[in-house]
């Protein structure tokens, strides 16, 4: 299997990622502040994430899904 000529797949799942985070973050009813506050992470740093404009590192998304109090591979599927 060849590698895509393009990024536009990694984009496209960054996005997916960051809708999944704030879709289970809005079910859960859990503000932005108290996602960030909670993981540890800047507002600015989840905003750029449930935007699908960041990378987040593993240890980000381990903070996350325990806040949000969801499986990892919930967010990542």
């Amino acid at each position: 299997m060849h590698p895509p000529d393009d990024d536009a797949w990694l984009y496209e799942h960054s996005r997916a990622l960051g809708d999944r985070i704030r879709t289970e973050r809005i079910r859960r009813r859990i503000t932005q502040e108290q996602l960030h506050l909670g993981a540890g992470i800047s507002r600015n740093v989840l905003q750029l994430i449930e935007a699908g404009r960041a990378n987040p590192t593993f240890h980000t998304l381990l903070r996350i899904a325990r806040v949000l109090d969801v499986p990892l591979t919930d967010l990542v599927r």
